[in-house]
């Protein structure tokens, strides 16, 4: 089972994806938020995340999304906002118009997932105004490309508003 879990922030969109997986068995947990130098904030939020997981759950950070999904167990991956930031971050497409990344082989990593169960994360970036900036234009278009097309593979979506379930899409 497949499952995209869509909001915007603070919807509560992370605490329901980590109800669709069992406290009480492994479970690996995808984190994708990268660590910045000096920012005790950023490390706190992470820290709050960490502490809120079942002990059974084991919290890789940063990690190779395609290749972590091949391996077998439930899987939650959180988030894919982040993700997709680093992707940008790393081609240096907030400044290069030219720049591109390539999501194809996280969607088809997510198309043969063979697990038993896998819960992804992924902000909502379609119910807003164009950005101002070009930057906001390029992570929203790259972040809304993303979520459409896990929507076509995932078995289920679901969208979070103020902390309520929307079933948009269910196995």
């Amino acid at each position: 089972m497949r499952t995209l879990v869509l909001g915007g922030t603070r919807s509560g969109k992370s605490a329901h994806a980590e109800a669709l997986l069992p406290a009480d068995a492994p479970v690996r947990y995808l984190a994708t938020a990268r660590r910045y130098p000096d920012d005790a904030d950023w490390d706190a939020r992470i820290a709050r995340h960490v502490a809120r997981r079942p002990p059974s759950w084991t919290t890789v950070e940063s990690p190779d999304l395609p290749v972590e999904l091949a391996r077998p167990g439930p899987v939650l991956v959180d988030d894919l906002a982040t993700w997709v930031t680093g992707l940008l971050d790393d081609a240096g497409a907030w400044s290069d118009p030219a720049a591109t990344i390539d999501v194809s082989p996280l969607v088809e990593a997510v198309r043969r997932f063979a697990g038993d169960r896998l819960v992804l994360v992924s902000a909502e970036v379609g119910l807003g105004v164009v950005p101002p900036t070009r930057a906001g234009r390029v992570f929203r278009d790259e972040l809304g490309a993303l979520n459409a097309a896990l929507a076509q593979v995932c078995d289920e979506v679901v969208l979070l508003v103020a902390g309520l379930p929307l079933w948009l899409k269910r196995a």
